[in-house]
């Protein structure tokens, strides 16, 4: 069982998304092709599977939430590709593991303070046991009193993968 409480892109901010992006795009759906199969969705922390009705979208994550609090990242504020459900999925549903966990992937776990500013990070090679990885990397980035959130991304690509806020943190 996890440790920590992994986040998706919310409800309201997907709702937004399948009309347009944070880039203001229109969103553009289609239906998943082999070249997709097995990237993640960030809607249900899913891989996407041959023929969904899917869309890939930019999305801001640091933005909103930074919104929802008053908060003002600045320069930090970014926005990147991420895969999405083009209809209303369910959500995620939280599991035994932490989502996209393949041991050997590279990820970053980019940590933020309360005002959205980056407070540090660190690269993580998934170990064999996934699990325990994230719970010393996510244990590890909140020793910092002044980190709220992280952020798990790609690096390959950069792009988000999921969200981690501290335990004490309003969810």
């Amino acid at each position: 069982m996890t440790k920590y409480t992994v986040l998706p892109v919310d409800a309201a901010a997907l709702k937004e998304l399948r009309v347009a992006d944070d880039a203001g795009r229109p969103c553009a759906p289609y239906l998943a092709t082999r070249d997709d199969v097995g990237s993640p969705l960030r809607c249900c922390l899913r891989p996407i599977t041959l023929g969904e009705r899917i869309a890939l979208v930019s999305y801001a994550p640091l933005r909103r939430w930074a919104a929802a609090r008053g908060a003002d990242p600045g320069a930090y504020d970014e926005q990147g590709p991420v895969f999405i459900h083009a209809d209303d999925c369910g959500g995620f549903t939280p599991g035994e593991n932490y989502p996209f966990d393949r041991p050997g992937a590279l990820r970053t776990v980019r940590r933020y303070d309360a005002r959205g500013h980056i407070a540090g990070g660190r690269l993580l090679e998934i170990p064999a046991d996934a699990t325990a990885g994230f719970d010393a990397a996510f244990d590890d980035a909140f020793k910092d009193p002044d980190v709220v959130l992280v952020h798990v991304r790609a690096l390959e690509y950069g792009c988000f993968h999921f969200e981690v806020r501290r335990p004490s943190a309003e969810q």
